[in-house]
């Protein structure tokens, strides 16, 4: 049965408003902070500042909670927020209504509500009487009306000015405060790659090109991002632009990329966020999802930094379906995890992973350490090869949508997080991932060119993750997904370390036969030593798999080549992982012309 709302008739309550009030005041401040950090993206790039681009990034996930709890504490100290009765609660949630109605990231200020809220009142206050369960607020036609404001996005029309100008002015618009190696160059190749994507195409009325005025950075690049317009055909682009470090440093622009499924791989799951200047977020949220309407609307919030409210659309994402769907959760297909019991709801492309209370003995860890690393993946750079992951928690799931062998699961691995409130099953701590096909399973199943395709994939995956300092640990296949645009994904976290924390060693040459014929290590291992040589018979049983590995990727059981990016990278240098093939960048195309 529905529980009608019971509002109060009248906001009688003077300490409503102020509660109300205190708290915008700490979103304000928390939306300014981000804004500052993600506008400063801009020098730390002009200046190649990578080090500084990537503390950056880290220290802003941090804002978000620290800025929640000083407002719950705020809240507390000045009101005794946790004793109020609830119709005051009501109250301060109606004038909170009322404080955003001209706001500009209302959506982001609701999720904001309802973080400091949870944080001081009890479960039984999670429904859309006290916190916004659904929106209050639209976030449709904000605009930013203040004079020196920039618009959302800026539009051109090639018609009043040639393809060439058009585009070198979309450019120069951003101000960006280094040359250009040769942007001319640049413009041309640009042009060239545009005039082969739209064909033999005549320009209508409505031709333009709508740029959003924010670069998008990342890493050590900054992505241009728009898309054409022509009749009733939209063509979603974005330029990467890097520095060359072939000589110059100068700027160059490195390719264009199109279309929805070029673009998806950019904002990927599997990639760090983004840093944007955005004074009305929800207008770049619907600007990116008119180009890539396949993304769900919660990574795209995810994609530019603003991972609570990505969390929060999630949420009703999940609910939603919850209530347009009949089937049941179960324990995950696939191989059981050691550390983690992983369930999923078959018709929901997620799945949902919980710390289990105890390992067995080869595992030394605990669930501190777990949730440590998998923070660790959170602040990095994921460069397309890890999953990001959803933490929540005091999760109520529906308990009669639970299978009874999955519900025994978790009472037997996970007990010490689980509760029942009368009909609902409340997991304390849950990690929520997009699901892939476990590599594993993949090769079970795949055709020799899928096996190699796949193959290729891995080796890829794990020399990227080097190259942003990450050694995977545990390296077996079954760690490892397949996404639907055939990308690996690494996606187990509990045994990553950093590259420059492990220790490289070939292993030593065996003194006598004894050594030679030993079952047994006979050699020292430190705690953080590592020997590639010995991957092999973990990873390559099967002959076709190891007959591609070996052909693409046999550099991998040679202990020199982890210990050579782990210099470069204590050396100080920074990888550039592109989210695009090599073969893509115009360097890599005039070289074979040149060479033609």
């Amino acid at each position: 049965m529905k529980r009608a709302a019971s509002f109060p008739n009248a906001l009688t309550d003077p300490r409503a408003f102020d509660i109300a009030q205190a708290m915008l005041d700490g979103f304000n401040r928390h939306y300014q902070l981000f804004r500052e950090t993600s506008a400063d993206a801009k020098r730390r790039f002009e200046e190649a500042d990578w080090h500084g681009q990537q503390r950056a990034q880290r220290e802003r996930i941090e804002f978000y909670d620290l800025r929640v709890d000083e407002g719950a504490e705020r809240l507390q100290r000045e009101f005794q927020a946790s004793d109020l009765p609830k119709d005051v609660w009501q109250q301060v949630k109606l004038h909170y209504i009322g404080l955003l109605t001209d706001h500009h990231q209302p959506e982001l200020a609701e999720t904001f509500f309802n973080s400091v809220t949870t944080k001081i009142l009890h479960r039984s206050y999670f429904h859309n009487d006290f916190i916004f369960v659904r929106p209050a607020v639209s976030t449709e036609y904000i605009e930013n009306d203040e004079p020196a404001s920039l618009p959302t996005y800026r539009a051109y029309y090639p018609t009043r000015l040639t393809m060439r100008e058009t585009w070198l002015r979309i450019v120069d618009n951003f101000q960006l405060q280094r040359e250009f190696d040769d942007l001319g160059r640049d413009i041309d190749d640009v042009l060239a790659a545009v005039n082969v994507q739209l064909g033999d195409y005549r320009m209508r009325a409505n031709f333009q090109v709508q740029v959003l005025s924010s670069l998008f950075y990342r890493n050590k690049g900054a992505y241009l991002v728009g898309k054409i317009i022509n009749g009733f055909n939209e063509t979603p682009f974005a330029l990467p632009i890097l520095h060359n470090e072939e000589g110059s440093d100068r700027l160059i622009i490195d390719t264009v990329l199109f279309g929805e499924d070029e673009l998806l791989l950019l904002f990927s799951f599997a990639r760090a966020y983004f840093m944007v200047t955005m004074e009305v977020p929800s207008a770049y949220v619907q600007f990116l999802r008119s180009m890539m309407p396949r993304k769900p609307r919660s990574e795209i919030y995810n994609a530019l930094g603003l991972a609570k409210q990505g969390k929060n659309a999630f949420y009703r994402d999940f609910l939603y379906h919850l209530k347009h769907s009949s089937d049941r959760f179960r324990i995950a297909p696939g191989i059981k995890g050691m550390v983690m019991l992983v369930f999923d709801l078959p018709s929901f492309p997620y799945v949902f992973k919980v710390i289990k209370d105890f390992y067995p003995e080869q595992k030394e860890t605990t669930r501190e350490l777990i949730k440590r690393k998998y923070l660790l993946v959170k602040q990095h750079d994921r460069v397309g090869r890890m999953a990001d992951t959803l933490e929540y928690s005091n999760v109520a799931f529906p308990r009669a949508r639970f299978d009874d062998e999955l519900v025994a699961e978790l009472q037997h691995f996970c007990p010490s997080l689980l509760e029942e409130d009368a009909d609902a099953l409340v997991i304390r701590h849950v990690y929520i991932e997009r699901r892939m096909i476990p590599l594993n399973i993949y090769l079970q199943e795949a055709s020799l060119a899928q096996i190699e395709a796949a193959v290729i994939e891995y080796g890829n995956a794990i020399k990227d993750l080097l190259r942003a300092n990450i050694f995977p640990g545990d390296m077996l296949w079954k760690n490892f997904g397949v996404t639907r645009h055939g990308k690996v994904v690494f996606y187990d976290y509990d045994e990553i370390e950093y590259l420059t924390d492990c220790n490289f060693r070939k292993v030593p040459t065996p003194r006598n036969e004894e050594e030679e014929m030993s079952a047994e290590v006979w050699y020292k291992v430190g705690p953080r030593d590592v020997f590639p040589e010995t991957f092999g018979p973990f990873l390559l049983g099967n002959p076709r798999v190891r007959h591609v590995f070996m052909k693409h990727h046999a550099d991998l059981l040679e202990a020199s080549f982890w210990q050579g990016h782990k210099d470069r990278i204590l050396a100080g240098y920074v990888h550039d992982v592109f989210p695009y093939d090599a073969h893509k960048r115009f360097q890599h195309r005039r070289a074979l012309v040149a060479s033609a």
